[in-house]
């Protein structure tokens, strides 16, 4: 089971493994609140594409699938957190305010793609 939290909420023990997937570390978290288990600011989409989101919602699908197209180089990453998954409850943690249209959205859909993929 993938799960997403905001990095503003306080970790819970269904959490399971707590990954943070953004690129920048939220302000105002502190390491110890956060109860991260990884930062895989790797996973998160590069510079130059968050910086034309801009959390723009117009832009959301073409941020997705833009986004979607640099995890696909990302093969041995994704693989790591398809394998952390199946181990047991996984929560990809973002620090964006919109809680529909963000990266941790995103790469939970592809996650659940790949998944999906793994399974026919």
């Amino acid at each position: 089971m993938i799960r997403l939290k905001r990095a503003f909420e306080g970790p819970f023990d269904e959490d399971g493994y707590r990954v943070l997937v953004d690129r920048l570390w939220p302000r105002g978290v502190s390491r110890e609140d956060a109860a991260l288990d990884r930062w895989m600011k790797e996973l998160a989409p590069s510079g130059e594409l968050r910086r034309w989101f801009d959390h723009d919602p117009d832009r959301w699908e073409e941020f997705r699938e833009r986004y979607w197209r640099e995890l696909d180089a990302k093969r041995e990453l994704v693989e790591e957190v398809l394998r952390t998954a199946r181990e047991g409850p996984l929560t990809l943690v973002y620090a964006a305010q919109d809680r529909e249209r963000n990266n941790a959205v995103a790469l939970k859909e592809y996650l659940e793609l790949q998944r999906t993929g793994d399974a026919q």
